[in-house]
């Protein structure tokens, strides 16, 4: 009687895995063969928004669909730093309903960074690096979410992995509460900050007024944007008919004068018993300085500015004698996911879902873009757009938008802006606070076995 053999399988030698595999991927990118998913990176960049994880939660849930496509989802530890030092977080290790609570949650859930890669030519290494890191972790696709500049580095990842050999999809998200990205309508994040800004302006004058009498005369409220006006703009919508508030707001594309803001706001005091001034942190001198530069720069370079609500508070004082307060909206404005916009929140998904359907159509260096189709009723779509198109471009306000006299809004502004801020869409609360999503972050393990200092 024959005894059945019993044979144990041995594994493959890891580095022939790795070379098999490797050659189906690449085989696959050049259209040959779909045998085998791959991995996707995603990315968030720069100052972060109240709905940016929700451009996340598009990512990942639409990533999840397609497994034959896409294996897993890394996110970058920090953004892009977190590619440049293989310090990854493995998404798939956490629940649906964990991915699906990025929907109401602020910050950045995986961490931001500004922090700008250079241009091929004067820092070669920093990409090699990256696509060293995509190579070893079968990163066939790259999902950058950021503004003006993630956008380039999205579009110079795009070239270089396919000059290396290692074409890597590479697709930018938007996002932005500057509003100034060209070619789309309008940016995810811009919806929410524009609503907090307009609300808190209706409110904090309503509370002004009321003590104008005997007490404080002039409210200055400092809002984000350095070169463009869209968030300063959109405290207009505070006012509905004349001598409501905002009555000054002092714009970045509009050069300041002293002499004519000072008598406006004489005018307005005496008129209305009360001011109230929305300023942009960038509003500049006709010779290009900021009312508040402090001398120092960011990461990225821009002018390090100091608070510019102060400087137009004192000088009111100085020259008027008004009693005033001042408040910084600064990271409050971007971080109240409590009173996001609606039209923001479906917006910030719809552009992370269609990256992902986008890529897994072929596109690569391209950007989902937000088109108007009506104002009335308000109607938008999703295209696309090629990154060349919007790398390193800003959108300034259009000076349609300001009024003739550079101190507030038209009714072609109020069209535009009062779409964006509409529809509440509130988070769950849990004892008077809302619910956030409580991630694992759990480490993909390094695999290059070489360490880069950033």
């Amino acid at each position: 009687m024959l005894r059945k053999r019993h044979f144990r399988k041995l594994p493959m030698p890891r580095h022939f895995v790795s070379a098999m595999l490797m050659r189906t991927k690449i085989s696959e990118l050049r259209g040959t063969t779909t045998m085998s998913a791959m991995n996707a990176f995603y990315a968030q960049s720069g100052g972060v928004t109240a709905v940016i994880n929700t451009s996340a939660c598009g990512v990942i849930q639409t990533a999840r669909k397609y497994p034959k496509k896409i294996a897993n989802v890394y996110a970058g530890r920090n953004g892009i730093i977190g590619a440049l030092t293989e310090d990854m977080i493995d998404t798939n290790k956490e629940s649906a309903a964990t991915i699906a609570a990025l929907m109401y949650t602020p910050g950045g859930a995986f961490g931001s960074a500004r922090y700008k890669l250079k241009g091929i030519d004067e820092n070669r290494a920093e990409y090699e690096r990256l696509i060293e890191v995509f190579k070893a972790h079968d990163i066939g696709y790259f999902f950058y979410n950021g503004g003006n500049d993630s956008m380039d580095t999205a579009l110079k990842v795009s070239q270089i992995s396919k000059s290396m050999g290692f074409p890597v999809t590479c697709l930018g998200v938007p996002k932005t509460v500057d509003n100034d990205l060209p070619v789309t309508d309008n940016c995810p994040g811009f919806g929410s900050v524009a609503k907090y800004v307009a609300v808190s302006t209706q409110e904090a004058a309503m509370d002004v007024l009321s003590m104008a009498k005997t007490s404080t005369k002039v409210f200055v409220l400092e809002v984000m944007g350095r070169h463009a006006g869209w968030i300063a703009a959109a405290g207009g919508l505070a006012g509905k008919k004349p001598g409501d508030a905002p009555h000054i707001i002092l714009f970045p594309e509009i050069p300041f004068q002293q002499r004519a803001f000072l008598k406006r706001v004489r005018e307005c005091v005496e008129k209305y018993d009360y001011c109230v001034i929305v300023v942009s942190e960038g509003a500049a001198f006709a010779n290009g300085k900021f009312l508040a530069e402090a001398g120092t720069r960011d990461a990225f370079g821009h002018a390090q500015l100091g608070g510019v609500a102060p400087v137009v508070a004192n000088m009111v004082r100085e020259n008027l004698g008004y009693k005033f307060h001042y408040a910084i909206a600064d990271y409050l404005q971007r971080s109240a996911r409590h009173i996001a916009s609606d039209v923001d929140v479906k917006q910030a998904y719809a552009v992370g879902k269609a990256a992902v359907e986008f890529a897994l159509r072929g596109k690569t260096a391209v950007m989902p873009v937000i088109k108007r189709v009506s104002d009335t009723p308000y109607r938008w779509k999703i295209e696309s757009a090629a990154l060349g198109r919007i790398a390193n471009k800003e959108k300034m306000l259009p000076r349609r938008y300001i009024t003739t006299d550079g101190f507030g809004i038209t009714e072609a502004a109020r069209r535009y802006l009062q779409p964006l801020i509409k529809g509440e869409n509130y988070p769950p609360y849990i004892n008077g606070l809302p619910k956030v999503a409580k991630l694992k972050n759990r480490p993909v393990k390094p695999k290059t076995g070489t360490q880069f200092v950033v």
